[in-house]
């Protein structure tokens, strides 16, 4: 069982094996799910009756891919209210098409789509794995789910030699049709039949797996991942780099702030899948995940509007840090800097949640527990990202501030960020999670 973290160091320890150990959405809310179980949290499911009570935790999934986890605080939830945090479990990655077989001059290849706004060039030249979800037919006719990772490199996307395209270094395109096809093997060249890939998975999975029943492969959500695995870098160790830091660095900080919680207030973490792409599925913000959870908990409609009232979410996504090589992709006053704390993010569209009344208290927390903070706000004259923040704050009707740790490279294949912000809103999130005198209930009564 992973010990509370004492020190940064501890932290960004367990953050590492966690982000190593979590390749696709699935294996994160597994992951999550695991260490919730390892704290005493009761799961629940949804299919089932439940019998909440006060003092109980709980979770649940829905899709294998997102994530609920709930502490019942004794304290009236009309009075009170529900601290919640929420993040998103996915990342911009490589998906296997379901027909994903190619063989092209004796090569074995495999047909990618783009899922969500991923940085493509970076993916070139990685030792690659695979890993995910997999439904199969067992061999008494039921349809069972596992999850697969090969766990070394299977894959690789060589770049075109320079030799061959001599503008490659002043204006290359990158198709992501024709241009973004992993190699996984060379086939004989006695023409033997190329592999399929839904018995590479079969076999895969048996190997793992010896006592699965499986008669036949059905479907798989399949991702490709960088090897690589994360690292502290930099002459002092002042960053961390690694993959999916874009929302599994907050996942992980909401899970370590959440089982530090108080037991008097009641306590909320969601992680969603499918932010990337919209989240508009039925285990996305947009979907009713959230929203059954506190139905079924608040039966009455008034107590509920009441509980929500006084109910406040950090939304936890990771904030653009300025890059001291692009400055002027900046608002001159609002360049969040690495290690130099979390970070509030505001935009007057709405893009972000936050408002002035959540900006205050996040700011009185941060200052509660010493700990810097920061705004950012996107340049007038280009677009601006957005949240399950948002969504949440119109979808439940909760107060929402959106807030992050600041971080280059977002949506590349390796992002980075700085080693000590990740502890810094862990400290802002536990206290959010923990104080007594937390001023929730002035925000919502003002």
């Amino acid at each position: 069982m992973m010990q509370s973290p004492h020190t940064q160091i501890d932290f960004n320890e367990n953050l590492l094996r966690f982000l190593q150990a979590s390749p696709t959405p699935f294996h994160a809310a597994k992951n999550l799910a695991d260490q919730l179980s390892e704290a005493g949290f009761t799961r629940l499911h949804e299919g089932d009756a439940w019998n909440l009570e006060p003092g109980g935790r709980y979770w649940l999934t829905r899709n294998d891919s997102s994530i609920l986890a709930f502490i019942y605080g004794h304290s009236p939830l009309a009075e009170s209210g529900i601290r919640m945090l929420g993040a998103h479990t996915d990342s911009p990655c490589l998906k296997v098409k379901p027909r994903a077989e190619l063989n092209r001059r004796g090569y074995f290849q495999l047909g990618v789509e783009v899922y969500g706004g991923a940085l493509l060039a970076p993916w070139y030249d990685r030792d690659l794995s695979m890993a995910g979800r997999v439904t199969y037919c067992d061999e008494h006719g039921s349809i069972a789910s596992e999850l697969i990772d090969f766990g070394r490199p299977v894959a690789i996307i060589p770049s075109l030699a320079i030799h061959l395209d001599r503008e490659a270094n002043n204006a290359r395109s990158i198709n992501s049709q024709k241009d973004i096809v992993p190699l996984v093997l060379q086939l004989p060249a006695d023409d033997s039949p190329a592999p399929r890939f839904r018995e590479l998975l079969q076999a895969e999975l048996q190997r793992n797996n010896p006592s699965l029943a499986i008669k036949q492969v059905l479907d798989y959500e399949i991702s490709l991942y960088d090897t690589q695995p994360p690292a502290l870098v930099g002459l002092e160790n002042d960053f961390i780099a690694s993959a999916r830091l874009d929302n599994l660095l907050s996942c992980f900080i909401g899970l370590r702030s959440l089982l530090n919680a108080d037991n008097k207030v009641s306590s909320l973490l969601i992680c969603t899948d499918h932010e990337e792409i919209g989240s508009a599925s039925c285990c996305g913000a947009k979907g009713p995940m959230l929203q059954h959870f506190l139905e079924r908990l608040l039966p009455d409609a008034e107590t509920r509007v009441r509980t929500i009232e006084r109910s406040m979410m950090i939304s936890a996504d990771n904030a653009h840090g300025i890059h001291p090589n692009f400055m002027d992709k900046h608002d001159e006053n609002h360049g969040p800097l690495l290690n130099r704390g979390p970070v509030i993010k505001i935009n007057a569209n709405q893009r972000y949640a936050t408002t002035s009344e959540t900006s205050a208290f996040f700011r009185l927390l941060c200052e509660q527990v010493k700990v810097p903070v920061q705004s950012f706000v996107a340049r007038t004259d280009m677009g601006c990202g957005s949240t399950i923040g948002p969504i949440v704050a119109s979808e439940v009707g909760v107060k929402t501030i959106d807030v992050g740790v600041p971080t280059f490279a977002m949506h590349s294949i390796r992002e980075l960020a700085g080693a000590l912000d990740s502890w810094y809103l862990y400290l802002v999130a536990s206290a959010f999670f923990t104080y007594p005198n937390v001023p929730l209930a002035r925000i919502a009564t003002t």
